[in-house]
């Protein structure tokens, strides 16, 4: 086999990269099962839709609080063990939902906040794994083949976490998302050992054998600032705000929007939403190819003008159209272009940042991000009953071009950052 046909191979052809692509579908289909039972056992057991708003409240706030921290673990421990480890504590922690009850909900919020904890140790591991499993060449189109896993989980697991609550209730659900970590877990422990690609990693940063004695504070610190000195990494990190801004006020206008402006009711919100998931793994499929063409920055900055433009379209449509099926097929669109940004993304972020860095700056962009959905939540939430939304929704559309312009013009090619910047950024870091 010639060399270009090596580099023109699916990811997924790679034995360790199939193990953690496929473990991650099945973790994160269980991850749905349990975010959409986990609100309906909640509305169910308190009457009331502020229960289970709270669950969605407990699940962000320990996420926000310790998020970042977080990725410092993640750049000290083993990603595969790491990914084990945590994954039989997130099945082993779910049992004790198999006792909540209508008069025992403070069950119900706390399983939601500790595993919301451990996703955000998990999440960026596996994340930071990725570069090891696949070569350079092949990183954007591994990257997008993960968004191709989340999409089918999220697609599967939705309407599975619907009929699963509806026919064995809260326990059923329990049970199928604590064996799908068990799957998890068991799939990982198959992928070979990357230590020594860590070791040289560390070695090329210069790091010291022993690094145990750190403080964590420090090397949280150690990561902001990496963030802070790299033009790339501020970037990312506005553009990511930018963004998390407009997913909050989509989230809050969104059911206004279907509701109230098309007329569609619940059910309608529901299957716009969920279609979301089918341009997701079209998505994935797309920037699969477009990654042997197209740079991250290109990737990222197209792909906001393209999803933000979509957007206007919709906001403003309604005056000639409520067909369900014309707002369907638009959801369905503008899910390519969301998986073409996350996937310049988070493969600009791996190509950029030293690989002991790596999870940590994950995790910081990552709480960013949660943190400016939680503005745009609030701001959502104050703006959702002042009459006509469409103004506001346009600005959240304007909020995505304003992404799109700023990762084609700011994101400029830095091959150095790949080379000697990369290298003198690992010096710093020493």
């Amino acid at each position: 086999m010639t060399a270009t046909a090596t580099r023109e191979r699916s990811p997924l052809l790679r034995r360790d990269f199939a193990l953690v692509w496929t473990a991650g579908l099945v973790s994160d289909t269980g991850d749905w099962l349990l975010m959409i039972a986990l609100p309906l056992f909640a509305l169910s057991a308190t009457g009331s839709a502020l229960g289970a708003s709270t669950v969605f409240l407990v699940e962000l706030v320990p996420m926000l609080l310790v998020g970042s921290f977080l990725g410092v673990l993640v750049d000290r421990w083993d990603h595969r063990r790491t990914i084990i480890i945590v994954a039989l504590l997130q099945g082993l922690l779910l049992l004790p939902l198999l006792a909540a009850s209508a008069d025992r909900m403070g069950i119900v919020y706390a399983v939601a906040a500790v595993e919301a904890v451990l996703g955000a140790i998990i999440n960026p591991a596996r994340q930071a794994m990725i570069p090891q499993l696949v070569g350079a060449d092949q990183l954007a189109r591994g990257n997008a083949l993960i968004a191709v896993s989340d999409s089918l989980a999220r697609l599967i697991g939705s309407p599975l976490g619907g009929l699963s609550f509806a026919l064995w209730g809260l326990p059923g659900v329990v049970i199928a998302d604590a064996a799908s970590y068990l799957i998890t877990a068991g799939l990982v422990l198959f992928v070979r050992a990357q230590r020594r690609k860590a070791d040289a990693a560390r070695a090329a940063d210069g790091e010291p054998a022993t690094v145990a004695e750190r403080r964590i504070l420090h090397e949280w610190v150690e990561g902001l600032a990496l963030i802070a000195r790299s033009a790339t990494l501020r970037t990312l990190a506005g553009i990511a705000a930018l963004a998390g801004v407009a997913q909050g006020l989509f989230l809050v206008l969104f059911l206004v929007y279907v509701t109230q402006n098309l007329g569609a009711g619940d059910t309608g919100a529901g299957i716009i939403r969920g279609v979301q998931a089918i341009g997701g793994v079209l998505g994935g499929l797309v920037t699969g190819a477009l990654a042997r063409r197209l740079a991250p920055r290109w990737m990222i900055g197209v792909g906001y003008l393209v999803f933000g433009t979509l957007s206007l379209v919709t906001w403003n449509l309604a005056p000639f159209t409520t067909a369900l099926w014309v707002y369907a097929g638009l959801f369905i669109a503008m899910g390519i272009p969301g998986v073409t940004t996350a996937t310049g993304e988070i493969t600009l972020v791996q190509t950029t940042v030293p690989a002991r860095a790596l999870g940590r700056v994950i995790a910081a962009v990552t709480t960013l991000d949660g943190a400016a959905q939680a503005v745009g939540l609030l701001i959502g939430g104050l703006l959702a009953d002042s009459g006509d939304i469409v103004p506001v929704l346009d600005v959240q559309a304007s909020l995505y071009l304003l992404c799109g312009l700023i990762g084609v013009v700011a994101l400029r090619d830095r091959r150095g950052l790949a080379g000697s910047g990369v290298a003198a950024e690992r010096t710093r870091l020493t």
